[in-house]
């Protein structure tokens, strides 16, 4: 399918719930918003994610009271909804009208209504959008002359939800130059205009660096840290597996999961694995990547994940799948190990404990990529770069729709 077809086909559906936008509309009429806003923020969850804490850390920079947050999608968990407080914003999370297949005439009414406050403010509010489907869809019910910023972390479904609601984006954010590459083929393929190639800017996700990083101790067990999701794409398994192999060539490594993983986890596997559960604790979460000597990933997609960030700024070395903009930053046998190949899982098990074998023989090599990740993480993780690169987005957005009008 073309672009263009992309386009007939969203106009086609605008006008089934042409109806229901008017409907929205008038309750939004009827039923204000309390105060104006300057930026309207839609995220789908604050559970347990990169995405998530990337989305906070988002709101903390360039939000405030002046910021209404909109979650759309019903959360697994509460763990980041605190950092979406510290940021000030107006929160309110409308999940039970918006995400309910039996009850989907409430997701067509509210954007009419959500719309409906967005057009009202006396003056023009920016609108971000930060891989939140609902986002998109009231993208063409937004004025023109209000602003509308995308935030993509990696190339999957919502590279194509995306695509016919391109019209109506003024600036697209990606974390990822890889994966910046990847949607340029995509558009190539879909012929979308040169135009939008022009609106997409690297932004690389920064964190907060700790004050304090403690040597590691080598002179014992080796501790592997994986800290995320049980989700498909994370692919825990796999380092499941490795922690059986490790388990049974004698090596003195501990596997360590942080994260709701269990039901990710083979049955047969589970011994292996040191499973510590869902932290919400920042302190306890520091001591695990402070204790931690390597940090894995197994994905099958990612764009640049927060785990790598934070797993080096404490000097952990790196073993992961050459996917994202993990290759970018972890330089195989430099900062850490990246696997040969994405797609044949037994390979990359068997290359695990091959890389795990020898870290366990060259400690020097430990100590020698601690250091290195460490002064890495130091010159390019910043969260003071971060949050700088997002207020001069914000305040280019801005400045030019002034301009303009």
């Amino acid at each position: 399918m073309t672009y263009n077809a992309y386009l007939i086909k969203r106009k086609v559906e605008d006008i089934v719930i042409y109806p229901f936008i008017i409907l929205g509309r008038l309750i939004a009429f009827f039923n204000p918003l309390q105060k104006e806003y300057e930026v309207f923020f839609f995220f789908p969850f604050y559970h347990t994610g990169g995405a998530e804490k990337v989305h906070a850390l988002i709101t903390q920079a360039t939000g405030g009271n002046n910021s209404l947050i909109y979650f759309t999608r019903k959360s697994v968990d509460a763990t980041f909804y605190q950092d979406f407080v510290l940021s000030g914003c107006t929160i309110k999370n409308i999940s039970r009208f918006t995400d309910n297949k039996f009850l989907y005439f409430f997701n067509l009414l509210f954007r009419g209504i959500i719309s409906g406050y967005i057009n009202g403010q006396k003056k023009s509010p920016i609108v971000f959008n930060g891989q939140c489907n609902f986002g998109y869809k009231i993208s063409p019910w937004i004025k023109s002359s209000i602003p509308q910023i995308e935030l993509i972390h990696s190339f999957n479904t919502f590279s194509w939800i995306r695509i016919p609601f391109l019209p109506f984006i003024a600036k697209t954010v990606m974390i990822s130059k890889v994966r910046m590459e990847e949607h340029f083929e995509q558009y190539k393929k879909l012929k979308i205009p040169l135009t939008f190639f022009n609106k997409v800017q690297h932004i690389v996700n920064g964190i907060p660096l700790p004050q304090h990083v403690n040597k590691k101790d080598y002179c014992g067990r080796l501790q592997v840290l994986y800290a995320g999701r049980g989700t498909e794409e994370k692919r825990v398994h796999i380092i499941a597996a490795i922690a059986k192999e490790a388990s049974v060539n004698n090596l003195p490594i501990d596997f360590i999961f942080m994260g709701d993983v269990q039901s990710a986890i083979p049955q047969h596997l589970l011994s292996y694995c040191n499973l510590v559960g869902q932290i919400d604790d920042k302190n306890k979460i520091e001591k695990y990547y402070q204790q931690a000597h390597i940090v894995i990933i197994t994905s099958y997609t990612e764009g640049f994940p927060l785990v790598i960030e934070e797993g080096m700024a404490r000097g952990c070395i790196v073993l992961a799948t050459p996917v994202g903009d993990i290759s970018v930053h972890v330089k195989n046998g430099e900062n850490g190990f990246l696997f040969s190949n994405v797609s044949n899982e037994e390979e990359i098990v068997k290359e695990g404990v091959e890389f795990l074998s020898f870290l366990c023989e060259n400690k020097n090599t430990l100590r020698s990529m601690e250091e290195k990740n460490k002064q890495y993480a130091n010159d390019f993780f910043s969260i003071e770069k971060f949050e700088q690169s997002y207020k001069d987005l914000f305040n280019q957005i801005r400045n030019k729709h002034f301009e303009a009008n």
